[in-house]
């Protein structure tokens, strides 16, 4: 999937998949959620989202229906440090951040 937000391409097919989260849900189910975060070849971040019609993800159909949809949705590197570190990715955060964790 390619989309540009403010003048930039982000593209699915040739940014480099830093980590995917699901929601254990079936691709059919209406709740379904899944989410990968990207980085492009210039360093930027962004998140590629899919999911049901019950999930974030979805769109409008017809007068009054809601249809499965995806998204990109461009991030800074905090926010897709959240992103990893809410999902509780920590192997995927250490190594793309390891700047940003420390011993506790």
């Amino acid at each position: 999937m390619k989309k540009i937000i403010n003048g930039k391409m982000y593209n699915t097919e040739t940014a480099e998949e830093i980590a995917t989260w699901s929601n254990s849900y079936y691709p059919s189910d209406f709740h379904y959620c899944q989410e990968t975060l990207y980085k492009t070849k210039k360093g930027a971040y962004f998140l590629y989202g899919e999911g049901g019609p019950a999930s974030r993800y979805s769109q409008p159909v017809g007068n009054s229906g809601r249809g499965g949809g995806s998204e990109i949705v461009a991030l800074t590197a905090d926010r897709a440090f959240d992103w990893l570190e809410e999902h509780d990715l920590t192997e995927e955060a250490e190594k793309e951040f390891p700047g940003k964790i420390e011993e506790a």
